[in-house]
């Protein structure tokens, strides 16, 4: 059985963006003490400016 996911290429990589860009952005990473990303870099830049 063949079947087709997306209907073209650029549907394709618009999906895989957008996948990408959440994981990266919103979701929380374990290695990083259960935070999102944004939450983890704005953490850091607080903490360089406490310094």
């Amino acid at each position: 059985m063949n079947e087709t996911l997306f209907s073209s290429l650029t549907q394709a990589r618009t999906a895989i963006t957008a996948w990408k860009e959440d994981y990266n952005r919103n979701r929380p990473h374990s290695s990083l003490g259960n935070i999102t990303p944004s939450e983890f870099a704005m953490k850091m830049a607080m903490e360089k400016q406490a310094a």
